[in-house]
């Protein structure tokens, strides 16, 4: 929320100072948004293959301390 806030009170004051580089970086937000799209799809999958390899290394010690 502190976010969304802060991201429009810089574009208000941008849309003040300079409103035709406020309205092109209004224009151009979802067009970045889309091409970057695809890179946090794979740091999502990168993630989920870094956790699966984690697990599967402390997995071993799950065992043995279940045991107890």
């Amino acid at each position: 929320m502190l976010n969304l806030m802060l991201s429009l009170t810089l574009w208000l004051i941008l849309l003040c100072l300079c409103w035709p580089l406020a309205l092109i970086a209004l224009l151009l937000y979802p067009v970045v948004w889309l091409l970057l799209l695809p890179f946090r799809l794979l740091g999502v999958a990168v993630e989920g293959v870094f956790e699966l390899g984690r697990a599967l290394i402390m997995l071993p010690a799950r065992i043995f301390s279940a045991k107890r």
